[in-house]
């Protein structure tokens, strides 16, 4: 039975163009963070798309799939090289507070192999916009994780955003 403990919730206060966990203990097996998000998107075309950069590496070190569903069909694609996907947010162009609700799992963070990551997100704008998004990816790096940073990519994260980060241990 794996065992879930909180290691910290950063809830914004204000606008922001970023949220960083620093620190990350390494005494677990897996890493789970969980968001509750809205960007100041305002496109309506669903791609508030914040990002995940791991150790602060913004280098070509990243390789991935996602798969989108819409309530009108269904796109896959690969995920650029200098960046990890979270998923689609909501964002102003949707009705007031609602937010993106998107899971981000690292498992074997600590070990000296690549990091295989996945993301799931679902986003409701109360609209025909409604996105669900499914991502699976790799940091091409063997070091252990130290920081995740979550990154607006062009949009900003609104207040009360709210990210967990988890740790994990297997029984």
């Amino acid at each position: 039975m794996a065992t879930y403990e909180l290691i910290e919730t950063i809830t914004l206060g204000s606008n922001a163009a970023s949220v960083t966990f620093s620190d990350i203990p390494q005494t677990y097996t897996d890493l789970k963070m969980v968001m509750s998000a809205r960007t100041t998107d305002t496109s309506g075309d669903g791609y508030g798309v914040p990002i995940v950069r791991i150790n602060n590496d913004s280098g070509a070190n990243y390789s991935g799939r996602r798969i989108r569903a819409t309530g009108s069909g269904v796109s896959a694609a690969a995920t650029p090289t200098t960046l990890l996907y979270t998923g689609i947010w909501t964002g102003n162009y949707a009705t007031a507070n609602s937010f993106t609700n998107s899971e981000f799992y690292i498992p074997n963070y600590t070990g000296s192999t690549y990091k295989s990551c996945s993301a799931t997100s679902a986003t409701e704008s109360n609209t025909a916009l409604s996105y669900i998004e499914l991502s699976a990816s790799m940091w091409l790096n063997a070091a252990a994780i130290t920081s995740i940073a979550v990154i607006g990519n062009s949009t900003i994260m609104v207040t009360n955003s709210s990210f967990s980060l988890y740790g994990i241990k297997k029984a």
